[in-house]
């Protein structure tokens, strides 16, 4: 069904996709190669929300060479007015003659509708090259258009033991400095990153993107029940920081709301916060991917309410023993049938870290 050369351009769509990872959430990273006679005519990516979709980019640089021409997109085009006007009607209005997606568009707004336009239009249209890959890259927006929730990634950083700090408290640095960059790309394709208050008192992080160039910061998401978080606290000194709270203290409440912080009552039965559900609110922000960065016991919260979805652990090649702070707080298994299946992503050595990149089954 799809040539060598099919491959090739949609690879190459999906690199210029790639180039959108820090830059184009809440939309989808999309490329577009436009190819006529043997030859790249023209393409782009989207770069920036608000901006011109690839397709447009790519149609601006091909001008009237794409007529009659193969476009490959790593996305369904859309068809409703959003930011943007739709680019099926532009791909149509320029002649194209075939198009090849490597996806539908998982929004319902589009969902079909974007290839039913071309070929009303009578322009050939195949879906289904490299569709996994281009799913992978929007991970996210696919989970928050098909599931109403963003994608849960969790970071750790851990001796080979398994811990991630001393005793004490004390955790800077088990692992090496490639890691901890390779660490901040994660960041920096997230919409948001979340921490517990346990963190925020121990350390007080800033959770904001360093060694990347990127246009724009993370939300930080903070999880407070009791709102105990100070007013001076680092992370709170980006725009707009997201506060979930089972508390009604209205003075702290005010006191935050002053120093920019929004914070959300949203308890559960326990007096915790209700994390399902702040998972779910978290997709009406637009957030696609949230990177977890926190504390064992918030860790092993997460994954006890089957709300992670991906793991990314770098294991240090030292040990530090029993006494020391582990990964994941998690109930003890009377059975092996209880445990928590995954699958391996990706395997690699960062620096003289390993990095394991893992999803739950």
């Amino acid at each position: 069904m799809f040539s060598s050369d099919d491959h090739a351009y949609m690879s190459q769509a999906l690199q210029l996709a790639e180039r959108g990872l820090y830059s184009t959430s809440p939309n989808p990273r999309v490329g577009c190669v436009i190819v006529r006679d043997g030859k790249i005519a023209g393409s782009g990516w989207h770069v920036h929300t608000g901006q011109s979709h690839a397709e447009i980019n790519a149609l601006n640089v091909a001008g009237e060479a794409a007529q009659g021409a193969t476009v490959y997109l790593t996305l369904e085009p859309c068809s409703h007015y959003g930011r943007t006007q739709p680019c099926a009607e532009a791909l149509v209005r320029a002649k194209v003659a075939k198009v090849i997606i490597a996806m539908q568009d998982p929004n319902p707004l589009v969902a079909g509708k974007g290839i039913s336009l071309l070929k009303q239009s009578e322009i050939n249209v195949l879906v289904g090259l490299m569709e996994e890959k281009a799913k992978d890259l929007n991970v996210g927006f696919v989970s928050r258009m098909t599931n109403n929730r963003p994608w849960v990634r969790m970071k750790i950083a851990a001796s080979l033991d398994g811990k991630t700090a001393l005793n004490n408290g004390v955790s800077q640095w088990i692992t090496g400095e490639a890691a901890r960059y390779d660490g901040h790309r994660f960041r920096a394709r997230s919409c948001a990153v979340l921490t517990g208050i346990g963190t925020v008192l121990e350390d007080d992080p800033q959770l904001s993107v360093r060694f990347i160039e990127t246009s724009r910061q993370p939300l930080r998401v903070i999880i407070d029940s009791r709102l105990e978080i100070p007013a001076t606290a680092k992370v709170l000194r980006g725009e707009g920081e997201l506060i979930f709270t089972a508390s009604d203290n209205k003075e702290r409440i005010a006191a935050l709301k002053k120093a920019g912080a929004h914070p959300i009552i949203l308890p559960n039965e326990k007096g915790k916060v209700d994390l399902a559900k702040m998972i779910q609110m978290l997709a009406d922000f637009e957030i696609n991917e949230v990177l977890v960065e926190a504390g064992s016991k918030l860790n092993g919260a997460f994954i006890r309410a089957r709300l992670v979805d991906e793991l990314v652990i770098y294991f240090a090649p030292h040990l530090i023993g029993n006494k020391a702070m582990g990964m994941l707080q998690l109930p003890e298994l009377t059975d092996l049938s209880e445990k928590y299946n995954l699958k391996t992503q990706d395997l690699r050595m960062v620096g003289e870290d390993i990095r394991i990149m893992t999803r739950f089954l």
